[in-house]
């Protein structure tokens, strides 16, 4: 589904990624877990084509980055991100928004064909925000507002759904509730779930890549990768992991 081959990602002599070697295959569900600045955002970037490497090969859907058109790659791709949504109208109501998904626009300026709404409005009603549907965007709840942007990136019912820190700002119960709706709904995508908060790692993630200062420090399935020596060395901070009921806790020392 996506293979990052040898890539390093360089901006104003700064070397943010190096070496990135990463496979992520088909009903796989990975997280990218690391401190801030680590790089995390960037690889998403990658993926979705919004940035490209310095060095190194971007392979996505069997398609190769620079010899393919991008758009057409994107169109496959569900993603949520902060920035994202802050490029979206916050006046636009909120049945509109998870609407541009359809095409990834960030909004309308035409009619706006009768299926698409009805899709939409269908896609609300799945995450139980029918009733906000003509609400405008920036009047919504933190928890709402990740609700719709999930709701968005699935308009075009993609093949890999990427989320960029999607449970950012979130209280426990918005957290937890925002993590069952990603769980009920990654049956048939593979997810890429970008956090530095080790307790989002819920049990349908299969996978994780640790990555510290632009490097991969690990990478593979989850009770591999998370081990108290490879997160001390993520995170520089001494801690022990214990699993409770096939999810990862954290303990500082």
């Amino acid at each position: 589904m996506i293979t990052l081959s040898n890539i390093d990602f360089i901006r104003e002599e700064r070397h943010i990624l190096q070496d990135i070697q990463l496979e992520i295959g088909k009903g796989e569900h990975w997280v990218i877990l690391g401190r801030n600045g680590s790089g995390k955002t960037t690889m998403l970037e990658l993926v979705n084509g919004y940035e490209f490497p310095s060095k190194g090969k971007v392979e996505v859907l069997g398609n190769v980055y620079g010899t393919c058109d991008v758009r057409e790659v994107r169109r496959r791709i569900g993603y949520i991100s902060q920035s994202l949504f802050e490029k979206l109208n916050q006046g636009d109501p909120v049945w509109e928004v998870v609407a541009t998904g359809q095409y990834a626009f960030l909004r309308f300026y035409e009619a706006i064909e009768t299926e698409v709404i009805d899709k939409a409005v269908a896609m609300l009603k799945r995450m139980g925000l029918d009733h906000l549907k003509n609400q405008p965007l920036g009047t919504l709840s933190q928890g709402e507002r990740k609700k719709v942007m999930l709701a968005r990136a699935l308009m075009t019912d993609p093949e890999i759904l990427i989320m960029d820190e999607p449970c950012s700002g979130l209280d426990l119960y918005e957290r937890e509730k925002l993590l069952a709706t990603i769980t009920e709904m990654s049956s048939s995508i593979t997810v890429v779930y970008v956090t530095h908060h080790i307790e989002e790692i819920v049990p349908m993630f299969t996978h994780v890549a640790l990555i510290e200062s632009g490097r991969l420090i690990a990478a593979g399935l989850k009770n591999d990768v998370l081990t108290s020596e490879n997160l001390q060395q993520v995170y520089d901070v001494p801690v022990e992991i214990e699993w409770f009921r096939e999810r990862p806790w954290i303990k500082v020392l």
